[in-house]
């Protein structure tokens, strides 16, 4: 988020409302569309900057990831961290 903020120091950044809203629609339709594509899909408009802001975040934060054609797929597992979760190394 930080990267883009630094290069557009005007970027909007988004509620938790527009984050959750891009999350769901990534999820919804992983890996069949790119960046555009995917902006063009979502329920309600937002704006691109604070767009590429939320993908930054999600990809920061392992949720999302973008294959070698430039398509978004989710690759967050709830499962999984909750797997990790129960190590008794692991406190939360």
């Amino acid at each position: 988020m930080q990267l883009i903020k630094k290069n557009n120091p005007i970027a909007r950044s988004p509620t938790l409302d527009t984050v959750l809203m891009v999350e769901k629609t990534i999820d919804k339709f992983s890996g069949e569309f790119n960046q555009t594509q995917l902006w063009k899909n979502l329920p309600r408009k937002v704006m691109w900057q604070t767009y590429l802001v939320v993908l930054e975040y999600l990809q920061s934060i392992n949720k999302v990831a973008i294959d070698a054609e430039g398509k978004i797929g989710y690759i967050w597992s709830p499962n999984v961290a909750k797997k990790f979760a129960k190590r008794k190394r692991i406190k939360l």
